[in-house]
C-alpha cells in the first residue's frame, strides 16, 4: 500500500513509519514540526519507499499520488504545562489538529477511497467510574479544564471519523490508544515514564504526587504499533482499546525505575496537584483487541524500560 502518516516526526509516527516500511509499503510523513522532531526521521532519509511532506494538517491537504491509506497520528500530545511542546500551551494548535486535520484527512481518504485510522486515546474515558475501561463506556471528561483541549478533540474527532463513515461509507478505524512509552519520547514530555527515568539518570529524588496509589497501564511502543497495524489490515470499524491491560501504581513504577537505574535518591511524596484532570485509574479492557485482531502486548514492564534506557541516556543531553 501507499499509505500517508501524519504526525509522522512524533513519537508514534515515527514508529509507525518505520514499521510500515518494514513490512513493504510505500509511506508519504507528513509533520510541520511544532512538536514532531525531524531527527526521529532522520534515518529514513534516501529511503526508496519513503517521502515527506512538511505540512499543517489544519490546512487543506494535497497529496500527489494515489493513497491506499491515511493514517492520521498528528496532534500535541504531551500533558506537560512546563513545556513549550505540551498541548496546555498549544491548546488552539490541539483543537485544530483535532478537528480540522481530522477533516481534512478524512477528505483525503475520501477522494481516493482509501482506508482511513484515527489515532485516539484513552483521554476520552476521562476520569473513569468504570475500571476497566472497555469501548462501551462513554467517559467521564471535564469539557472545561485545561487539559480539555487534548480530550475533546480526540472525542470531536472520533465522532467525525464514524459520520464519514456512515454517511461517505469510508473504510475507517479508530484506536484508542493508552499509555504508551519508548525511544522518541521527549524527556520533557511530562509522562510519567520520562519524568522517572530522567530524574533517575539525574540522580534525583523521584516525585510522586499524592499517595502514589493512583494507577497506570504501560505498554512499550512496538507492542502498540503491531496493534494499530492489524487494526489498519482488519475490518473493525468500531473503536478499540489498544494497550497493555498489566496496571501497577506510580509509587510501582518509581521504585521499579529507581531499582534499574541504582538511583540512590529517595522517593520524594508531594501533595496531588490540584485542577490538572489526572485520572485515579487508567486499565483497558482489550477483549475486543484480543478478539478482532488477535493482538495482545508481549513485552513486560521491565523489558520495554531496558529497552528505552539507552535513548534516554543518550539524549539527557538535549535537556
Amino acid at each position: 500500500m501507499r499509505i500517508l502518516v501524519t504526525g509522522a516526526a512524533g513519537f508514534l509516527g515515527s514508529h509507525l513509519c518505520d514499521h510500515l516500511l518494514a513490512e513493504g509499503h510505500e509511506v508519504v510523513g507528513m509533520d510541520n514540526f511544532v512538536t514532531g522532531n525531524r531527527h526521529n526521521l532522520a534515518h529514513l532519509s534516501g529511503h526508496q519507499r519513503f517521502s515527506f511532506i512538511r505540512h499543517d494538517v489544519s490546512n487543506f491537504i494535497f497529496v500527489p499520488g494515489e493513497l491506499d491509506a491515511v493514517m492520521h497520528f498528528a496532534s500535541p500530545a504531551s500533558p506537560n504545562p512546563n513545556s513549550p511542546y505540551g498541548y496546555v500551551n498549544l491548546p488552539i494548535q490541539t483543537m485544530k489538529a483535532g478537528a480540522l486535520g481530522t477533516h481534512n484527512t478524512l477528505g483525503v481518504a475520501k477522494h481516493y477511497q482509501a482506508k482511513f485510522i484515527l489515532a485516539s486515546t484513552s483521554e476520552i474515558y476521562g476520569d473513569p467510574q468504570v475500571h476497566p475501561q472497555d469501548e462501551s463506556y462513554w467517559g467521564h471528561v471535564d469539557p472545561l479544564g485545561e487539559r480539555a483541549v487534548y480530550d475533546e478533540a480526540k472525542r470531536f474527532a472520533e465522532a467525525l471519523t464514524l459520520a464519514y463513515h456512515r454517511f461517505h461509507g469510508i473504510d475507517t478505524r479508530i484506536v484508542r490508544i493508552f499509555n504508551t512509552y519508548g525511544p522518541r519520547m521527549r524527556l520533557d514530555d511530562g509522562r510519567v515514564v520520562p519524568n522517572f527515568i530522567k530524574q533517575a539518570l539525574q540522580g534525583k529524588p523521584l516525585t510522586v504526587y499524592g499517595d502514589g496509589t493512583q494507577t497506570r497501564s504501560f505498554c512499550y511502543v512496538d507492542d502498540l504499533i503491531e496493534g494499530i497495524y492489524r487494526l489498519l489490515l482488519s475490518d473493525e470499524h468500531r473503536p478499540v482499546n489498544i494497550g497493555n491491560p498489566h496496571e501497577m501504581t506510580i509509587l510501582e513504577l518509581a521504585e521499579t525505575i529507581n531499582t534499574m537505574l541504582e538511583n540512590p535518591a529517595p522517593i520524594t511524596m508531594l501533595p496531588k496537584r490540584r485542577g490538572e484532570g489526572d485520572p485515579e485509574r487508567r486499565r483497558p479492557d482489550i477483549s475486543r483487541a484480543k478478539k478482532v485482531l488477535d493482538w495482545e502486548p508481549e513485552i513486560s514492564l521491565e523489558e520495554g524500560l531496558k529497552k528505552t534506557l539507552p535513548y534516554f541516556q543518550d539524549h539527557l543531553g538535549d535537556l
